[in-house]
Formats: structure tokens, sequence, C-alpha cells
């Protein structure tokens, strides 16, 4: 199995290494809160930028993501080991002296200078607290018996701050925990095959929790339209942003 998941890494690598570099896309959507105004810019699949009280964060910043001429990170979110989630020359290249990461266990044997954050666990930082959620397959993976995104190996993020929460799902099905989530303002919701889910699924999974905002993203190869259709009558607002800049 090590040797599958290794064989499926690189051929991940191999992939997002011949896409062109992007850069950032011009969608930033700002949310009030009661702490002052939250910017979120789309930059690549499923790297994001978060600008907040004069603080910058980055959630899996990846290739072929191009991060030059943007801020230098105060803290790095990474969600899981997979090359479309984590880069570590990127990582660097945003890092300063006292940038802060926080990732799953197994990120920090690549990414050491990260601080190793589990699923349930919950971390307070410069006005924000920061949920460790779970992200993981129910039934898709490479091979019958294995899942592409094991259970308990990968981190969602639920971030907090001035009063509003923001999920990120990373690469997951419409697991229990997903259903489970409250008072979500923002959700960002992964779809694509094979790696996580149909939009068909993830709209039902999204109706389950029913935030008030959905963003759809890692959704190379979806069909939006089916998504959106999905949570028609639901009142939840739907955002199409692109995340695949030209």
């Amino acid at each position: 199995m090590k040797a599958i998941l290794i064989i499926g890494c690189s051929a991940l690598a191999l992939l997002f290494a011949l896409v062109p570099r992007a850069h950032a896309a011009t969608e930033a959507q700002v949310f009030p809160t009661s702490a002052g105004p939250v910017k979120i810019t789309p930059i690549y699949h499923a790297s994001t930028l978060i600008e907040a009280g004069g603080k910058t964060i980055y959630i899996d910043p990846a290739k072929p993501a191009k991060l030059s001429g943007l801020p230098k990170a105060d803290l790095i979110l990474i969600t899981h080991i997979h090359p479309d989630h984590m880069d570590p020359e990127l990582i660097k290249e945003i890092s300063k002296a006292d940038t802060e990461i926080l990732a799953p266990p197994t990120v920090v044997q690549t990414v050491t200078s990260a601080k190793p954050m589990s699923n349930g666990e919950t971390k307070t930082w410069q006005g924000w607290t920061i949920e460790a959620v779970p992200a993981y397959n129910l039934k898709r993976g490479p091979a019958a018996g294995q899942l592409f995104h094991p259970k308990g190996r990968d981190n969602g993020y639920v971030l907090s701050y001035g009063g509003k929460r923001f999920y990120f799902s990373a690469d997951t099905e419409g697991i229990p925990e997903m259903r489970a989530l409250k008072n979500i303002d923002v959700a960002f919701v992964c779809m694509n095959l094979p790696y996580t889910m149909p939009p068909e699924e993830a709209a039902e999974a999204v109706k389950a929790f029913h935030p008030k905002i959905v963003i759809p993203y890692h959704y190379r190869g979806s069909d939006l339209s089916v998504f959106k259709k999905g949570l028609e009558g639901t009142g939840i607002e739907v955002r199409l942003l692109e995340w695949y800049p030209k």
C-alpha cells in the first residue's frame, strides 16, 4: 500500500508540474465581521488567501499557484500531504521568520517547521479560533479496500473570527462530520472525481449543514451548474468563483 501511495502522489506531482503556473484570481470576497472585514481571495484550485486585521493567512499553498507579489504569510494552514495542497518551495517563498504553520502530523514529517494539529483540536491565533475537522473519503480510492483520503489523516478547518465561521472542507466526501456542522456562515466545499465527490453529492451534503453562503473550490472538471441547481430553493447563496485562471 505504501508503494501505491507513493506512486499516486508522484502522479499527482507530475500532473500539477505540467499545468501552467497561475496568478491569484481577482474575485476577492469581503465578509463583514464584528472584528472588521475578512477578505478571502481564490488563488488556484484549493490555494486560498485570507486577510483580516492586518494579518495574512494562506490555506494549502501549492503549485501551480504563483504567489510572488502577494503578501508574506503570518499563518499557513495545510490540509494534507497531496501535492495539489502543499508545496515546500512555495511555503518557504511566502514564509517569514515568525510565520506559524499548522498541519496534520503526516505533513509535519515533510514540512518540519509546521506544528501538528489533528482532527478535533482547536487553537487560537491573533483573534482567530481554528478548529481542525475531519476530511476523508467514504468509498472512493485508488483500489479496492483503499481510500484516497483515509479517515483521521487529513484536516478540514473551521475558522472563526469576529462572530463569523468559515469552513474549508479540504478533500472529502459528504461525511457525517460535515453534515453535522453548525452555524457556518461561509463554506468552501470541494467536488471533483475520482478524488472527492461529484457536485450532486456535494449539494446534498451542503443542504445538511446549511451554511449561509457556499463557494465551490477544488472543482476541476465538475459541472458547477449541477451543484447550483441542487441547492435551488434552500436559501443557501451559491457563489461561483474562478479558481483556475488562465
